[in-house]
């Protein structure tokens, strides 16, 4: 399989889990996470997988055919190095990403699960004492992603969700910075009204602007897309914007998003256009929450299940007593006159059993959802939702 095949089926991914994880959270908060992040850690957990355990990861991810492992292994290792480089040294956005696999010292890995860690995902083990030393683990690891983070991000995992029975945790942390090409002017932010799915509204800064943009109308609904600021390689990152044109309309947006193939990629706007009311508010947003029973619902079981098989990982008869308890995910993602900052996290943790030429008016006052691509690619590397944006949550 080709790299855009395999880029398109983890967006899919992407959007399918971007849905699910939205109806599982309260239905009047912000949402953001990296569905990227989510998908590196179950791509470790199919890589120490076997059997019917595998097969079911590998089919959750879209990958369900012969040689699928070779094609999510070279998918994620062609991710990490075009997509996830820093590009900061010659102007484009900071980009740090970082896997890390804690092991209980009484167990060693196998060698190909490391190989595959190492050379795959750039990431690197850990040996550590989750049977005496657990609440002294749970924070190395938090401290290990909040400096993957830049700080953003202080407790992935929280206490408790490690103890005597852990054996390893999978940890993936991601952190993004980009300044927008055409960075908004603050001396132009207002306080205006924003409209809330309840019908009432609140106060909130909009950012504006009267440069032309890369804005298309369809009939129930705008797309912008705000570039950052290139470096000298030629990934091209992007923010979107989705806005439905009825205040309340941004379920079944959501929705068509979701179900409609190749909904995405059709409806990305190429050409900049003349605008007449401009308007985007500022927010930022932090959102956490533990994955597996979203992922049990979507039909991944097996690997938090007592029939689990993750007996590829370690290099013991232990494998094959080992399911995964949680994976939990973090992210941040702030939107302001400069640029975004975002960054996100994923540990899993594995216990023993247990178009148009006239200017276009766009004024997001009402919920909306977002995405951060790479357009080179299209690799989705965070999407989510703005209900209101005076919640930091």
């Amino acid at each position: 399989m080709d790299l855009r095949e395999s880029i398109r089926r983890q967006t899919a991914f992407a959007l399918r889990l971007a849905k699910h994880v939205g109806a599982a959270v309260s239905s009047d908060a912000n949402l953001a996470f990296s569905p990227l992040s989510i998908h590196v850690v179950l791509a470790l957990v199919a890589a120490g997988s076997k059997g019917r355990t595998l097969d079911q990861t590998l089919s959750f991810l879209g990958l369900g055919y012969s040689g699928a492992v070779a094609d999510l292994n070279a998918l994620s290792s062609q991710v990490v190095a075009l997509v996830l480089a820093d590009g900061s040294a010659s102007g484009g956005p900071r980009v740090s990403f970082a896997n890390g696999i804690f092991v209980d010292s009484s167990l060693a890995l196998k060698s190909s699960f490391n190989e595959v860690l190492t050379n795959t995902f750039k990431g690197e083990a850990k040996a550590v004492d989750f049977q005496t030393k657990a609440a002294e683990v749970t924070n190395e690891i938090n401290s290990w992603v909040k400096t993957s983070t830049a700080g953003l991000i202080k407790e992935l995992l929280p206490p408790g969700s490690v103890d005597n029975n852990t054996r390893l945790v999978l940890g993936n942390a991601l952190y993004f910075k980009g300044s927008w090409n055409e960075k908004f002017d603050a001396s132009e932010t207002k306080v205006s009204e924003f409209h809330l799915l309840n019908g009432t509204s609140v106060q909130v800064p909009f950012m504006t602007s009267r440069n032309k943009q890369f804005l298309s109308s369809y009939d129930t609904f705008k797309v912008l897309r705000l570039p950052y600021k290139q470096g000298e390689d030629k990934r091209l990152f992007s923010m979107y914007i989705f806005l439905p044109n009825a205040r309340d309309g941004l379920w079944s947006l959501e929705e068509r998003l979701n179900s409609e193939s190749e909904f995405l990629t059709r409806h990305l706007p190429m050409q900049t256009v003349e605008v007449g009311k401009f308007k985007l508010p500022k927010f930022k947003i932090t959102f956490g929450f533990e994955a597996s029973a979203v992922l049990k619902d979507l039909s991944l079981v097996l690997p938090f299940s007592g029939d689990a098989d993750l007996s590829e990982m370690v290099d013991s008869p232990v494998g094959r007593n080992l399911s995964v308890s949680s994976i939990f995910h973090k992210s941040f993602i702030q939107v302001n006159e400069e640029g975004t900052e975002a960054a996100a996290a994923s540990a899993a943790v594995v216990k023993l059993r247990s178009l148009q030429k006239s200017p276009l008016d766009f004024e997001a006052d009402h919920p909306f959802m977002f995405l951060i691509r790479e357009d080179m690619t299209g690799v989705v590397l965070f999407t989510g939702h703005v209900l209101n944006p005076l919640l930091a949550g």
